[in-house]
């Protein structure tokens, strides 16, 4: 019997990860990260788009402005067989993967993410870090959620990470906050 859903040309993924919904991350064009998520929420696709806040300054005025964390990246949970329904979005360049497949993302990776957005914390977009410590955090807003620990001027931050788009996000912790986590 033949299936109802065409092969998917050069992928090896076996029926679970073709049919289970999956956070994939989108490409946008320039400037269209929040147009991409507003046309995926009208489809009822499950989308998330971390967004940053910022004062601007202008001659005239200083205004809190709110910018993607991620420029020209929006992440969606969907079954890859219903790509085209992603794709087919006004704005969309492709979905970010490997040798042209789309690959998906470790929900620990949204999880902390999300995470971040949701609380009252300063963050900021951050240089994806290869290496560093691997730290998890203990108490607070974020407990239970790994990144990597940087040190600036005295001060310490804790880097979360999207490792297939090599993007990331900072936000200040308190030392006595994290334990280190796997790793030498």
């Amino acid at each position: 019997m033949k299936s109802a859903f065409p092969k998917m040309a050069g992928t090896n993924l076996n029926d679970d990860q073709r049919f289970a919904p999956l956070w994939y991350v989108i490409r946008t064009r320039s400037r269209h990260e929040k147009t991409v998520r507003d046309q995926l929420v009208r489809r009822e696709v499950e989308t998330f788009l971390p967004i940053a806040e910022r004062w601007s300054r202008w001659k005239d005025r200083r205004k809190k402005v709110a910018f993607p964390l991620f420029p020209g990246y929006c992440f969606a949970r969907f079954p890859l067989v219903e790509r085209l329904r992603v794709l087919n979005v006004v704005g969309v360049a492709d979905l970010v993967g490997t040798s042209g497949r789309p690959e998906p993302v470790p929900d620990a990776e949204i999880e902390a993410i999300q995470r971040l957005a949701s609380t009252t914390l300063q963050y900021d977009p951050h240089p994806f870090l290869a290496e560093g410590m691997d730290v998890e955090v203990v108490r607070g807003p974020l407990a239970g959620v790994r990144g990597k620990l940087l040190r600036k001027d005295r001060v310490t931050r804790l880097v979360l990470s999207v490792s297939l788009i090599r993007q990331a996000a900072v936000v200040e912790i308190h030392p006595a906050d994290v334990v280190h986590v796997g790793g030498p």
